[in-house]
């Protein structure tokens, strides 16, 4: 983990997302098979690489909890999200939220506003209202600035996935100029010096970071930030594929290429294939965010994980300390890194 503008450092400990990666499967699947779900369609084989996985790292399985107290007053916590429908993002970041509150005899309950602002005022004094509520997780679908509501003072808040005025709030935000630098850096690593990064759109505070470490990682390899090498995206196949052609098409087109998210990298390798480009051997790519596909292209995709889980986690586990350890927070935001997860769509350069 990393941190700004007064972040704390704390000791890593095993996570959701060491799980999944050690077994090959979704921190979905992880959470499924380690909250004991019925009705879900797992197989036995990987259950129990999940279970091994756990073990090895010796993450406490959440299904190892004391009983939920049958007095909820003050044992609720508040998450406000915007949207929760139409990207899986959230829904991670609220399965981390829920799974830490259970581990502590805590419930999470969503309310979805619909950046509605008099639905977001009727939930406010809604929460206000429900003696079980002890904090809020305010959070956002995509990183971004928000006003927090001022009908939220007086109840401890954390905002998730956004901040606020500075020096005001706490803020658990990815890492994603990291994010950028890690995946870039793994590309160099490897011996390319000719990357073209497809991003998202310009104006996201994610595009912003990405390309902010995508530039970092050429600098410290000592290779030339080549503007003509970037597009700007809008995070969809069909935009990844039309700039992967493009690049592909140039003079001296490049030996890799890294996506903004998986999604852009699934355009990326439709195009290489469609152009019969072959992958990794002629070219790579490399994705961002792990989504569930990243496991099933053809090759399997190289991507680093947008830590979503852990922040709903370590927005929780702050929250909890506030209101049931009284803990003292100053102001800060707290950034989480994503691990890189080599598969099979990244390479050396062959020699041209």
């Amino acid at each position: 983990m990393s941190q700004s503008n007064g972040g704390e450092k704390r000791q890593g400990r095993p996570t959701m997302t060491d799980v999944a990666r050690i077994a090959g499967v979704s921190q979905s699947s992880v959470s499924l098979v380690l909250n004991q779900m019925t009705g879900a369609r797992i197989s036995p084989e990987t259950r129990q690489r999940v279970l091994e996985a756990a073990r090895q790292v010796n993450y406490q399985l959440p299904g190892i909890r004391g009983e939920i107290s049958s007095d909820a007053e003050g044992r609720t916590i508040a998450y406000i999200v915007d949207e929760i429908s139409t990207s899986p993002h959230p829904v991670v970041s609220f399965d981390g939220a829920r799974d830490f509150a259970f581990e502590q005899d805590f419930l999470v309950a969503a309310y979805v506003t619909r950046s509605n602002p008099q639905l977001e005022a009727a939930t406010i004094e809604a929460i206000k209202r429900d003696k079980s509520i002890v904090g809020v997780i305010y959070s956002s679908i995509f990183t971004r600035r928000v006003t927090v509501p001022q009908a939220l003072q007086g109840l401890p808040t954390i905002l998730l996935n956004c901040y606020g005025e500075a020096r005001r709030h706490i803020s658990i935000l990815p890492g994603e100029v990291a994010g950028g630098f890690t995946a870039t850096a793994h590309l160099t690593g490897l011996g390319h010096r000719r990357i073209g990064f497809i991003n998202g759109e310009p104006w996201m505070d994610a595009s912003i970071d990405r390309l902010k470490g995508y530039r970092q990682a050429l600098a410290t390899a000592d290779i030339a930030f080549d503007e003509t090498l970037v597009r700007s995206g809008d995070w969809l196949p069909l935009t990844g594929y039309h700039h992967a052609r493009d690049l592909l098409s140039t003079d001296n087109p490049p030996t890799a290429i890294f996506c903004g998210n998986d999604l852009m990298a699934l355009g990326a390798l439709e195009a290489a294939n469609e152009m019969g480009i072959k992958v990794p051997v002629e070219l790579s790519v490399m994705g961002y965010d792990d989504q569930e596909l990243a496991r099933y292209t053809h090759p399997r995709l190289s991507t680093l994980v947008l830590p979503n889980y852990e922040m709903g986690q370590r927005a929780t586990e702050m929250l909890i300390d506030m209101v049931a350890h009284h803990k003292q927070f100053r102001p800060m935001t707290v950034k989480i890194d994503g691990p890189l997860v080599v598969r099979e769509t990244t390479a050396s350069p062959r020699p041209r």
